[in-house]
């Protein structure tokens, strides 16, 4: 198994095992491999993921659950959740923010559920009334520095479902400029100027389909 954090576009591999994804990018020049479980080992993964000449890299240990609390220790966590959203056409939504097209998502508000958090910030992000939650899909993870200190966000994805044909409105507030219904073959184009953790999330959506 493993948890991946992304630092920018990078992916970093917390793993207890070199699974097909992984395997790739053990013998890489541009990937970092470390298989030592100490303070410094992680230390220096997170200083050396930064640099330009690398792009991807991975820190093994035997127990996993152990790894992700020694490398989560190193930062500040912000929990946020959001939603991939389909129309009765099984289009999905797409809010272009900051030169991006990316998926709503927010912070999670004290006393607040992950669930409602998500259906929340798509509705206030989009101008949606009307969004059904399905299912969870994954927990991604992203890394920044902010202020000198190492931040990393822990989002929570959920499916939903819009119902009928409903008005978007982009919250310029959160600096987004447009709104877009995509179909699967329109993919590529929007893939050309996302997230990869974008593509994570759509890749998890068609696994879980029958």
């Amino acid at each position: 198994m493993h948890i991946k954090i992304y630092f920018s576009d990078k992916p970093l591999y917390l793993c207890d095992d070199i699974d097909q994804e992984i395997a790739p990018y053990v013998h890489h020049d541009d990937a970092v491999f470390i298989d030592e479980f100490s303070t410094p080992a992680i230390k220096s993964m997170i200083h050396e993921i930064k640099l330009d000449k690398i792009h991807a890299g991975i820190l093994y240990h035997t127990n996993l659950e152990e790894l992700k609390k020694a490398v989560f220790k190193k930062f500040n966590l912000i929990i946020a959740a959001g939603g991939l959203v389909l129309n009765p056409s099984r289009d999905i939504l797409f809010i272009y923010r900051r030169g991006k097209w990316d998926f709503p998502k927010g912070k999670l508000d004290p006393g607040e559920t992950l669930d409602k958090c998500a259906v929340r910030e798509v509705k206030e992000e989009t101008g949606l009334q009307h969004v059904r939650l399905i299912e969870p899909l994954l927990v991604t993870y992203h890394a920044y520095d902010e202020n000198g200190k190492h931040m990393l966000k822990e989002t929570h994805w959920y499916l939903m479902h819009a119902a009928g044909d409903q008005k978007t409105t982009p919250q310029q507030e959160e600096d987004i400029d447009d709104i877009k219904w995509v179909g699967k073959k329109e993919l590529d184009k929007y893939y050309r100027n996302t997230y990869p953790i974008i593509k994570d999330i759509i890749k998890e959506h068609e696994m879980l389909q029958p």
